[in-house]
């Protein structure tokens, strides 16, 4: 039995890109041959994105090959109600007390509640005989897990509300061998429970802020097995950060287009360039520099950050020089002697400012 589990795609348009990651999920499912593919919550960004995407929902949700499994999130919880249709192989989970059973399987839903933590205990420990012990147990949960140290920043734009939070402490004595979870955006996050299960975060499956960087995962796992990252062409944002040494013959466009040729072809620039230039030495202004780079960078970039400053001036001054060799001589390391050449660089800039 092959699970598909993802979280967090937060749709808002047809055929823009999040739309156009969900249909690389629905192929990926196909390719792997899974059983099931689960939603842990925010699969629409909005209520009313649900309503106007609904239609489109179901013909794309049909004759996958395998079952469907979504979990109301924050983001959605007024998007499902029981006389809703989002395809034929499609199951919402509204009502923990009713699992999806299938195969040997007991998936169980826990959809996203303004509840406080004590609130969220109670609610999985009323499962308590409940739970087949000849069966595979899984949770679909879409909220905070309070063991780990997150920054309110990684689970997307919620402020600094928490949303049904929880702890690995409280499956301690329930037979769940998977909580399959949502919420938490920015990466792919696997802890063990005490019962030797797993609760799992995959992550968004593209970036939804420019907080979430680096390539996007999903989670495929089969049943009985660990859950394992699976990694996706989807857009991400990626922080590409250069900083560039005045003495160094390397022109800073060859260190760039370096750079640039192992960057993901999804991926969303994120670029911040800094340090100092001879522009004496590699014959080309700030302004000219400035301007190849974002020729270079213009089919990418999202967002720049340029803090070059040329200091061909301070660097061919003769009392630069001759601070410069009388600190070749000492005993200091090189990256030692690279400290002090920079404090030195910036006192004269700031004296002379």
């Amino acid at each position: 039995m092959k699970i598909l589990h993802t979280a967090d795609i937060h749709l808002k348009e047809f055929e823009d890109e999040r739309w156009k990651t969900l249909i690389k999920l629905i192929d990926i499912g196909k390719e792997q041959k899974i059983d099931i593919f689960i939603i842990a919550g925010d699969l629409f960004d909005k209520n009313y994105n649900a309503e106007i995407l609904r239609p489109k929902i179901r013909s794309l949700f049909s004759n996958t090959t395998f079952k469907i499994i979504i979990i109301p999130g924050n983001h959605d919880s007024n998007s499902y109600t029981s006389d809703m249709y989002f395809g034929e192989d499609v199951t919402v989970l509204i009502d923990l007390q009713k699992p999806f059973e299938y195969e040997g399987l007991n998936i169980w839903g826990m959809p996203f509640e303004q509840i406080d933590s004590e609130d969220v205990l109670k609610k999985l420990h009323s499962l308590h005989g409940k739970l087949n012990d000849e069966k595979t147990n899984i949770l679909l949960y879409h909220g905070e897990l309070l063991d780990a140290f997150y920054s309110r920043k990684d689970f997307g734009d919620e402020g600094e509300e928490q949303y049904m939070p929880l702890k690995l402490s409280y499956f301690k004595d329930l037979n769940i061998k998977y909580v399959l979870s949502g919420h938490f955006h920015s990466n792919f996050d696997i802890r063990i429970l005490e019962n030797g299960g797993y609760f799992v975060y995959p992550g968004s499956p593209i970036s939804i802020t420019k907080r979430e960087v680096g390539q996007r995962k999903v989670n495929i796992f089969e049943v009985g097995e660990p859950p394992q990252e699976h990694l996706l062409d989807s857009p991400f944002y990626e922080q590409i950060l250069i900083e560039i040494d005045p003495y160094n013959d390397i022109n800073p466009i060859e260190i760039v287009e370096n750079r640039l040729e192992n960057a993901h072809p999804e991926a969303k620039i994120i670029f911040t360039i800094r340090g100092y230039i001879n522009s004496e030495k590699i014959n080309i202004t700030e302004d000219e520099l400035h301007k190849k780079l974002k020729n270079l960078l213009k089919n990418k970039l999202i967002e720049e950050h340029f803090e070059l400053k040329d200091i061909s001036n301070i660097l061919e001054d003769d009392l630069f020089k001759s601070f410069k060799s009388k600190l070749e001589r000492t005993e200091f390391d090189e990256k030692k002697k690279k400290q002090i050449i920079n404090l030195a660089i910036k006192a004269i800039i700031g004296a002379r400012s």
